[in-house]
């Protein structure tokens, strides 16, 4: 399909895509000095479904190789999870020129990232991602970290992957509901950066499953999400400012994930609830119209997505919550909004009692 470059003032990688990828793990990576030692890290249900075809890519490729699973699930995306990595390679005794490899969706991205960021000061990281959030989202830019009780991912680094490598033929076993939460990060690079890709997917027949897509429209997806992401990253690493913009739709996001425990929404779900949350705040701030707000919550239903804040939800803590956003500066909480498609500010003027308002017409 297609290779993309993530030019880094240090240390550019390849974000490379094509059908049957995951069986080229290990050539990918054999010209790269990597080391020789790998640790794969995944979770029970990947690892079950791909584990056999990377560890034999890896190991015809001359790869020492030792695996670590992880349990799946956001409510395990904690610093205690994280010692079973770091114990895996304590006992495979990588060394700093060895590399761990992400297979699974963005938890294990994440938390493979955060412990190549800190094992031994810092190890190579390989992202083979197998949900459609991380393949144009998580696994791309090297943002790595762990959850928090009172926030997500308040516990992390930057730590740039040397390789990501996208197979979307394993997205055939992906979960109905996780590849909708996928599609959430996909609109969300409509709405910040791409007006063409946010028309065809209003063109598209649906968005709620795979085979709603036609193949043609999958590769548009992929390739020019990753872009999207590229790009945006390559201006601005450490999101020093025009990164922030990829943070659309998560400032409340964020919020509902950690005040439900991470186990009533997707993370992708609750980008689409932020993003309901951010157009209505456009519009009450007069920064864009309702005929945008329709058609970009028309791309939320089309992904059968939720709309409204899950029920039991209290607002003021809501408001508490954003106070732990990593975005505040200064004190205020920074939100990221659009002001048409395909082009958004960030703005600190969002007052309390508007987003109350805005909060309250979600419940």
């Amino acid at each position: 399909m297609a290779s993309i470059t993530v030019q880094l003032p240090q240390k550019s990688y390849e974000i490379a895509i094509a059908p049957g990828n995951l069986d080229q793990l290990g050539p990918k990576m054999q010209p790269l000095n990597l080391g020789k030692k790998v640790l794969l890290v995944s979770n029970p249900e990947i690892f079950a479904h791909y584990g056999e075809r990377a560890i034999a890519s890896l190991e015809q490729a001359g790869f020492d190789l030792s695996h670590c699973i992880l349990p799946a699930g956001e409510e395990y995306k904690t610093p205690q999870t994280l010692h079973n990595i770091y114990d895996a390679a304590l006992a495979h005794r990588l060394e700093r020129s060895s590399t761990m490899v992400a297979l699974g969706g963005g938890v294990v991205g994440d938390m493979t990232g955060f412990a190549a960021a800190t094992w031994l000061r810092g190890l190579n990281v390989v992202q083979v991602p197998t949900s459609l959030l991380a393949m144009v989202d998580a696994a791309i830019g090297g943002k790595t970290g762990v959850n928090h009780p009172q926030g997500k991912n308040l516990i992390g680094a930057f730590h740039q992957p040397r390789l990501v490598l996208i197979d979307p033929e394993v997205l055939k076993t992906l979960p109905v509901r996780e590849f909708r939460g996928g599609m959430a990060e996909v609109i969300k690079y409509g709405v910040i950066w791409d007006a063409e890709l946010f028309a065809q997917m209003e063109n598209s027949q649906g968005l709620d499953e795979i085979n709603n897509l036609t193949p043609g429209l999958l590769e548009e997806i992929l390739i020019r999400s990753c872009q999207s992401k590229a790009d945006v990253v390559a201006k601005d690493e450490k999101e020093s400012g025009l990164r922030a913009i990829l943070n659309y739709g998560h400032t409340v996001g964020h919020a509902v994930e950690s005040l439900t425990g991470y186990t009533v929404v997707t993370h992708g779900e609750a980008v689409g609830i932020g993003m309901v949350a951010g157009s209505r705040l456009a519009i009450e701030l007069g920064m864009w119209d309702e005929v945008s707000d329709r058609r970009q919550l028309g791309l939320i239903e089309k992904a059968s997505l939720p709309t409204k804040l899950p029920s039991g939800l209290d607002i003021e803590d809501i408001l508490v919550s954003l106070q732990t956003d990593k975005k505040v500066k200064a004190g205020k909480v920074r939100f990221v909004l659009p002001t048409g498609v395909g082009v958004v500010t960030v703005t600190d003027k969002v007052s309390a009692d508007v987003l109350r308002g805005v909060l309250a017409g979600m419940g």
